[in-house]
């Protein structure tokens, strides 16, 4: 679709988190390689600065694209009652992310600026449109001031992301009789649990400052032209559908939002790529090299990788069971491993938190390998020796996992993850869980049998990874171009008739 479309523009607005810009980057760079419009990146100083890095150490791999600017918005942390450098959710003590996202909003007024100034430069003519993350629903009255109009990213799946909002819109847990209850816009004969609900979530009551926020900026994001969603419409259909029932307003599917070479079949990568390891500024506790090399040594579908996202972590007594579960099981893992709840993050790790002599224990027979704070998620997940993959079931972990046909344990801790977890374990039949949230008591014979079920060959292990094979070819084919519009992925023909509707309105004709 690409033509004498260079003297289109678009802004982009990501939340200001990891989970949140790095498909916002894939999602430029999609767009900007289908059409050749200019993007703007626009965000908060340090996060803009984060996002340069990244662009810099893409481009040195190949050559980068001036199509993409990052803009910064004026912020000040000290406004908001943050710390100095608290731009991002991941520098954020839980008490304090509330505080980043009424901050968000304050963002509007330096967003206004940035589009008159480019207004200005353009002889009047604004933005083709704004895309904004789901959560930035105020970018809407931006576009509106200039004649444009607001699209919403979610970077979440449909299904998912369709329950955390009726959730919150809704708070239908308040009124259920027992611990079940049906949800707005989805099919009455599927149930909930309270327990996949967040603690937030569950203590909300429609008067207390999560609900208000939420609310406010979800209702305003109703108001957008159309919603982009980083997922594949051939894997949650019921999803789709759902999220079109409840915001009545365009969906297009164009994920997944993953490097190519995630998408080879061969699974074949280079080790230590930047564009692979999918980070915004920060070194991976452990290079991509180290943890081939220990890969290597194992069999093929014989390794669970084990990981709770990047600012998660879960209860001493939980890490415990798990250690000791891993142990039993006697299966090779891989571990990225964090401080648990309640203590520093970015904190050392205490020997006291694992059985003793644990770390040890696992170097000297193998069957272990512990990776204190990050590790390069990408090439572990591509490596034929991973079998399964202990996650959180945050969105963009499971599109990387699925689209190596890895199946799930799951662990959902927050957000939108139970809801992912649920539809993974009912609607594709990939996923069996271990525990939920940080407050659930897990036990280690708990942990060695789901995982002997996931990796044993045959039965129920075999059978989910048969389907999430299945999963990964599906997702391949989204994005599968053969040089023909009819031979085109549904996510490629997602993109074409989302650039189509933003050029119809704008009278110029498709190239």
């Amino acid at each position: 679709m690409a033509g004498n479309s260079q003297q289109h523009h678009i802004v982009m607005l990501p939340f200001m988190a990891q989970g949140h810009m790095i498909p916002f980057l894939a999602l430029a760079k999609k767009i900007h390689e289908t059409t050749s419009f200019t993007i703007t990146i626009a965000t908060t100083p340090l996060n803009a600065q984060y996002l340069r890095a990244t662009i810099s150490a893409e481009g040195s791999k190949s050559p980068s694209s001036p199509g993409i600017r990052v803009a910064d918005l004026s912020f000040n942390p000290a406004d908001h009652g943050l710390e100095s450098k608290a731009e991002n959710t991941e520098a954020l003590a839980f008490d304090d992310m509330l505080k980043l996202f009424r901050a968000s909003v304050s963002l509007e007024s330096p967003l206004h600026g940035l589009i008159s100034e480019m207004t200005l430069q353009e002889n009047g003519k604004p933005p083709l449109c704004i895309i904004s993350d789901s959560f930035m629903g105020w970018a809407n009255r931006v576009a509106n001031t200039f004649g444009t109009v607001n699209v919403s990213f979610n970077t979440g799946g449909c299904y998912g992301f369709a329950a955390y909002f009726s959730c919150w819109l809704n708070l239908p847990h308040l009124s259920a009789k027992d611990d079940e209850f049906s949800l707005p816009g989805f099919p009455g004969s599927t149930r909930f649990h309270i327990s996949q609900l967040h603690p937030l979530l569950r203590a909300a009551n429609a008067t207390d400052p999560w609900t208000v926020f939420y609310r406010s900026v979800m209702s305003l994001s109703f108001d957008s032209f159309g919603w982009l969603c980083n997922t594949v419409k051939e894997i949650e259909p019921a999803g789709t559908d759902i999220l079109k029932s409840i915001i009545k307003l365009p969906v297009w599917c164009i994920g997944p939002l993953l490097p190519p070479e995630m998408l080879d079949k061969a699974r074949e990568l280079e080790l230590e790529s930047s564009q692979m390891c999918g980070t915004l500024g920060r070194n991976p506790g452990i290079s991509a090299r180290e943890c081939i090399g220990w890969l290597d040594m194992h069999r093929d579908g014989s390794v669970l990788y084990v990981s709770f996202g990047s600012q998660n972590s879960i209860s001493a007594s939980q890490m415990m069971a798990l250690a000791l579960g891993l142990e039993d099981s006697q299966k090779p893992f891989l571990w990225v491993i964090r401080p648990p709840i309640g203590f520093d993050r970015k904190g050392e790790f205490r020997p006291e938190w694992l059985p003793e002599g644990y770390e040890e224990r696992m170097g000297k027979t193998k069957k272990g390998l512990l990776v204190h704070s990050w590790a390069p998620q990408l090439e572990i997940l591509c490596h034929r020796s991973v079998g399964a993959f202990l996650s959180h079931c945050g969105w963009n972990s499971l599109l990387e996992s699925l689209s190596q046909g890895i199946p799930i344990i799951g662990w959902p801790l927050s957000g939108d993850q139970g809801f992912n977890s649920k539809m993974l374990m009912e609607e594709m039949g990939v996923c069996i869980e271990v525990c939920r949230g940080t407050q659930s008591s897990v036990s280690r014979e708990d942990v060695k049998r789901v995982v002997d079920i996931v990796l044993e060959k045959g039965g129920e292990g075999e059978e989910m990874k048969k389907k999430a094979i299945g999963i990964g070819e599906m997702i391949r084919g989204a994005v599968r171009e053969d040089g023909s519009t009819k031979g085109k992925g549904s996510s490629l023909l997602a993109m074409d008739d989302f650039v189509s509707a933003l050029l119809a309105r704008t009278t110029v004709s498709s190239p």
